[in-house]
């Protein structure tokens, strides 16, 4: 080894010991005939010293140092005056003084500041182009670390649970897992491709069928969606996890345990909400949507969305009234101390709810012991009062109301809910607020095509009731098991008990308009896997990058990753995507349409 310590290990200890640090150069004070410099390494910072009065050489080195130099410095570790401690630094009570000094590498001058004493934040289109010296910063460094442990504790948990870690393919087949997928030419069969993973779906099925009754794997996983906030662009990675022999509430209560630990280990929030047993709520995906809004709640704070068409169905406001008619709801929403909202801000509200298909935002708020609102005249003052009582109105509270299909309500009030949380300061970043969604429905119409009936979730769940319920019930009332695991208002992570039998799925796809040839061609090795002995099995797949960006609350995912992608899914610093020559184009048999 080029050194004898890092940076970031010497002490009180140490004083009188001769040694050696290798590092880059962080800062650097020119105080005449001496001069400082704070070494530093992945560990830390050490400040080593170069007096012309004892080493004039190893001085005259020093004072060509510049930012970012790499250098190898030996030399006597020394206490530091009193008025000299540095209380922040491990190695704060130390110094170094250098007898000889060693020039590895220079650098130029670097595009942005590392040290954060004194640098403005660069723009991400900079710090992403020079990653390999923005990885330098400590809190980066830290971060890739502290997600190194993340996943050897996850590791450790589900090996010491006998699961088993096994690689599946990553050229793979094209297969509808809800996003686009990046396809692969064939250079050896032309006109086919390859597909990446966007999950190993079929692979850890198949797994079960062969006998490996726990699997896991830390999965990398491709998708060609848009990137956003809580999803990199192209590639991620998740635990990728199956069980045999078990039910959804096996699956669910190995889950928390592990969840749990991360939390409490990987992060300085507390857990609330837990039941009575110390688990995660279960809460019923209907449920959900109409109390919250949303199938990915955020439980930190309450502030439940009401059903009042009961109440309003005969009502004089024909907003209300006519919604009713034709088969819809009414749901209304509570804010507390939202009566100080401005007129600005409702319209900016409003403008949310439209967002979701909503043809507005009616609303009225309690000031000065009165309902106020342009729809109390149509209400009348005693079903007004009726509606506040319900919903536990009180002064400088505001009520908003969505009145439309079930769904558009809760989604609209949904948006404005998590809207009126971050203008009211409701998203406590100390707590963290863990839930499962559960009894997804099996179908529902096609986004595309309005008329056509369509998987809601994933198309290779058992439907609640087997095949009696696909047989007999009305396809949108078919519960599938199926679960999501939701932290603060994020969606942490997707199961389900898997259809392990050939005529149910045969069934669950034809509801859907998939014929058995379709399901032969698309998933001909699962469903003849299953024709020779499948036992009942299922899983989930948590995002474990999403997980630990939620835990620390950070502005992107893109912060969890050592080489991320930009939010045009390019790689500004290896200039990717590119193009390729016209030689590896023709062995791919492929042609660019200009």
């Amino acid at each position: 080894m080029l050194r004898t310590h890092t940076c970031g290990e010497l002490n009180k200890s140490n004083i009188g010991q001769k040694v050696v640090l290798a590092g880059w150069v962080h800062r650097r004070r020119d105080h005449g005939g001496i001069i400082f410099i704070d070494l530093r390494d992945r560990y830390g910072l050490t400040q080593i010293k170069f007096d012309s009065a004892i080493d004039h050489e190893a001085w005259r080195e020093a004072d060509k140092l510049r930012h970012e130099w790499v250098v190898k410095a030996t030399g006597t570790v020394s206490a530091r005056p009193a008025e000299m401690i540095n209380s922040k630094l491990a190695t704060g009570e130390i110094e170094v003084e250098i007898s000889e000094l060693t020039i590895l590498n220079r650098s130029e001058t670097p595009p942005f500041e590392l040290d954060e004493e004194k640098s403005e934040e660069a723009n991400e289109t900079l710090r992403l182009q020079y990653r390999f010296i923005d990885l330098r910063r400590p809190e980066l460094q830290k971060l890739l670390a502290l997600k190194d442990k993340y996943i050897q504790h996850i590791r450790s948990y589900l090996q010491a649970h006998d699961f088993i870690e096994i690689q599946t393919p990553i050229l793979a087949n094209s297969s509808p897992e809800g996003a686009r997928d990046f396809l692969i030419p064939s250079r050896l069969h032309p006109g086919k491709f390859y597909a990446l993973p966007q999950a190993p779906q079929q692979f850890k099925q198949l797994l079960m069928v062969g006998g490996l009754d726990r699997y896991f794997q830390i999965a990398p996983c491709f998708r060609d969606e848009d990137p956003r906030m809580d999803r990199h662009y192209g590639e991620f990675y998740q635990l990728d996890m199956e069980m045999s022999f078990v039910t959804q509430e096996d699956v669910l209560d190995l889950m928390d345990p592990l969840m749990i630990d991360l939390t409490e280990k990987f992060s300085q929030k507390k857990i609330v909400n837990l039941d009575e047993n110390g688990k995660f709520k279960r809460i019923p995906w209907r449920e959900a949507m109409t109390r919250f809004g949303t199938d990915k709640p955020d439980l930190r704070y309450e502030m439940e969305i009401h059903p009042i068409t009961e109440i309003v169905k005969d009502c004089g406001f024909s907003v209300f009234s006519n919604a009713v008619k034709k088969n819809g709801v009414v749901h209304a929403l509570k804010v507390e101390g939202g009566a100080k909202f401005t007129r600005k801000e409702i319209d900016e509200l409003t403008e949310i709810a439209k967002n979701k298909e909503a043809k507005g935002l009616a609303y009225m708020f309690i000031r000065d012991g009165r309902l106020q609102s342009p729809i109390v005249k149509f209400l009348g003052g005693d079903l007004a009062q009726k509606i506040a009582e319900e919903v536990g109105a009180k002064e400088g509270d505001i009520i908003f109301f969505g009145a439309d299909d079930w769904k558009i309500v809760c989604l609209s009030l949904g948006a404005v809910r998590n809207e009126c949380a971050a203008k009211m300061g409701l998203k406590d970043h100390s707590l963290a607020a863990w839930c499962w969604i559960v009894d997804f429905p099996m179908y529902s119409y096609s986004e595309i095509d309005p008329k056509k009936i369509d998987f809601e979730h994933n198309p290779f769940s058992m439907p609640q009731g087997g095949l009696q319920a696909l047989q007999e019930k009305d396809p949108l009332d078919i519960l599938a098991y199926q679960y999501d695991l939701v932290l603060n208002g994020f969606e942490a992570s997707s199961g389900a008990i898997r259809n392990h039998d050939p005529e149910i799925m045969y069934k669950a796809f034809a509801i859907a308009n998939y014929s058995k040839k379709d399901v032969d061609e698309r998933f001909g090795a699962l469903v003849r896997a299953f024709k020779y002995g499948a036992p009942p099995h299922g899983g989930n797949a948590p995002g474990i990058d999403r997980i630990l960006m939620v835990l620390h609350d950070l502005d992107s995912i893109r912060d969890i990753y050592a080489f991320p992608k930009d939010g045009s899914g390019r790689d500004l610093m290896m200039n990717s995507p590119s193009e390729v020559d016209e030689k590896q184009l023709s062995e791919a048999h492929i042609v660019v349409k200009k």
